[in-house]
């Protein structure tokens, strides 16, 4: 089995937390499975670099922001290899133009256009293995660039996507993905699995668990996407196609500017005819209503956002 696996910043913050990273994927390795890496920048790197460049001109070139800020992924990578190395495996580090990411359009806010991993695959093939920096990529002309926030996300997909992986596991500091966000709805419950498409809806609508563009290139690729903790065990979250007799009628809620949305196969019209009425029973005011495919979703002041989000996952299952 060929594994991508992703590793965000809160994942890589210190000495311990990396050592706990480069042991998970040291272990699939050791289970016998072909293993690649995707790393972000470590803790709250890159908003360090990004106030030290602000320090020295307040709007600094886009250009030279996407050069520097490469620079902490690159960071990440060399350590996390070096950290596989410590506890006995092989590993190499990989920039992204080097793992074969192509980007285009603008200067902090580029997307992948293609990914040609070549080199990655004699890495891979000799059982080591191979730690590739997200967020970052060039584009045909040599330019340095970024892919904006959360772009380690979608470096992984798109990778796993290339390289034909057999799934792609993205760790981060929660357990997986909720039907809410836990420290706004309290009976919020994990998931053991969601629908692509309903995860894309949540994604679009603000959740924060997995970048929308990686989820689009999920769900366009057909990779298949485990969302795990990287600090406890636990099954985590698969997100997949799920035919309609296992998808459920909503799959989640979530609040984002004001905006309280409602994802799943039921989140239509009636629907929200639903959501609106229990808004206003609770005396919150209804600012404005959109329906898209799979989801519903109302605008209420900024002071009523947590309550309306209570009020929301409350339909869920009900």
């Amino acid at each position: 089995m060929l594994i991508v696996q992703k590793f965000g910043g809160s994942s890589l913050a210190d000495l311990d937390r990396l050592r706990r990273a480069a042991a998970i994927a040291l272990r699939a390795r050791r289970a016998g499975h072909r293993v690649a890496v995707v790393v972000s920048a470590m803790g709250d790197s890159t908003d360090e670099l990004l106030a030290r460049a602000r320090e020295i001109l307040p709007e600094p070139s886009p250009r030279e922001l996407d050069a520097l800020l490469n620079t902490g992924e690159q960071r990440s990578a060399a350590l996390f290899a070096l950290t596989v190395q410590s506890l006995g495996g092989e590993a190499r580090s990989f920039t992204g133009w080097q793992a074969g990411i192509v980007t285009e359009g603008p200067f902090g806010d580029s997307r992948v256009a293609a990914v040609r991993p070549e080199r990655l695959r004699p890495c891979l093939e000799s059982g080591a293995i191979p730690v590739v920096c997200g967020f970052q990529g060039s584009t045909d002309g040599g330019e340095l660039t970024t892919l904006g926030r959360g772009g380690s996300d979608t470096t992984a997909v798109a990778l796993a996507e290339a390289l034909a992986a057999d799934r792609c596991e993205i760790y981060t500091d929660v357990s997986g993905v909720y039907t809410a966000d836990p420290r706004r709805v309290p009976e919020a419950r994990l998931l053991g699995e969601i629908d692509v498409r309903d995860m894309l809806a949540l994604a679009r609508a603000g959740a924060q668990v997995l970048h929308d563009r990686s989820v689009e290139l999920a769900l366009r690729g057909g990779v298949p996407l485990w969302v795990l903790p990287a600090f406890t065990e636990g099954a985590g979250t698969a997100v997949r196609w799920l035919d309609e007799t296992r998808r459920p009628a909503l799959a989640g809620a979530t609040a984002h500017a004001g905006s309280v949305t409602l994802a799943g196969r039921e989140a239509a019209s009636p629907m929200l005819s639903r959501l609106m009425l229990a808004l206003e029973k609770a005396h919150i005011p209804i600012e404005g209503a959109a329906v898209r495919s799979g989801a519903v979703s109302v605008r209420v002041p900024a002071e009523d956002e947590t309550r309306a989000l209570q009020i929301a996952h409350g339909l869920i299952g009900g």
